[in-house]
């Protein structure tokens, strides 16, 4: 059974519910297609990251993208 974790910033809105679904859908394709795993069987899991809670350099990608 496939489980996969696309891990995605919130950012202007998105991803949006659409785009979350065709992520989910092209991603379960792939998979199908690639390592020929039953699709309903396979699972995609959408973590959306706030930009504050990463970072790059010791500041928080929102600090760093508000600087610019």
């Amino acid at each position: 059974m496939p489980y996969i974790n696309i891990k995605v910033t919130k950012e202007n809105g998105e991803p949006t519910t659409e785009q979350k679904a065709k992520l989910i859908e092209g991603v379960t394709e792939l998979v199908s297609q690639i390592l020929g795993r039953n699709r309903s069987s396979t699972i995609v899991v959408i973590d959306e990251i706030d930009m504050e809670n990463y970072g790059l350099g010791a500041k928080s990608i929102k600090s760093i993208r508000e600087s610019k």
